[in-house]
């Protein structure tokens, strides 16, 4: 009997990143001694996603005296630090391994502070495998992504399966381009007017996996 596959997103799916960033542009200011108005602009670096780069050029900007590299090392170890993920998210994760499922990760971006993440917040050991986009120039939404992530997973997209995130481009536009089904975290927002729909919205990631844990390993469909 085939074991689906669910792959989840990690920022803003998993955990929360929009939160945590601000926590930390918070204490960045305040631990380099930067005016409170300078506060936003660091946000809006790291918003969309943060690569040693980023760092550079916030150095330049501020007149730091640490290297890029320690900055950036700086950043990772203090998100890693920030971020967590719900019990009950974890938990989750859990029950749909045991109950047969394949489950991964699937996200964009660095591969040190992803990684990072996962460990800190204890998904890594909670999933079958990872995949993140950097460490083979895949990015979400190409049906690489997903065929890499699969792999992590010791399955294909062959054999069908869920995609779950929040972004509608990358998540779900890119889950359905890969041939598999869909489960947006809306958290709220309307789906864009003139993109084609998700097969499901939830609010959160523990309802994503309630929904999908009413699957059975055999592939009963969902009902709701």
């Amino acid at each position: 009997m085939r074991r689906p596959l669910a792959l989840f997103d990690l920022d803003n799916t998993l955990v929360d990143r929009r939160g945590t960033l601000a926590e930390w542009a918070a204490e960045f200011t305040a631990r380099h001694r930067l005016a409170d108005e300078e506060r936003a602009y660091v946000l809006s670096m790291v918003a969309e996603r943060a690569y040693p780069s980023t760092f550079d050029a916030i150095r330049i900007r501020y007149r730091l005296p640490m290297s890029t590299a320690e900055l950036w090392r700086a950043y990772y170890t203090d998100i890693a630090a920030l971020v967590l993920c719900q019990a009950e998210v974890l938990d989750g994760l859990d029950e749909l391994r045991a109950a047969g499922w394949r489950v991964g990760v699937a996200t964009n971006g660095a591969v040190d502070i992803q990684r990072t993440k996962l460990q800190a917040t204890g998904i890594a050991e909670r999933v079958d495998g990872v995949f993140v986009s950097d460490e083979a120039h895949a990015r979400k939404p190409q049906t690489w992504h997903f065929t890499l992530a699969a792999a992590r997973c010791g399955t294909v997209l062959g054999d069908g399966g869920w995609m779950v995130g929040d972004n509608p481009v990358n998540d779900i536009g890119g889950g359905r381009s890969a041939g598999l089904r869909t489960i947006w975290i809306g958290s709220g927002s309307s789906w864009p007017p003139d993109d084609p729909g998700p097969d499901h919205t939830v609010p959160h990631a523990r309802a994503a996996i309630d929904l999908l844990l009413q699957h059975s390993a055999g592939g009963t469909r969902i009902t709701t």
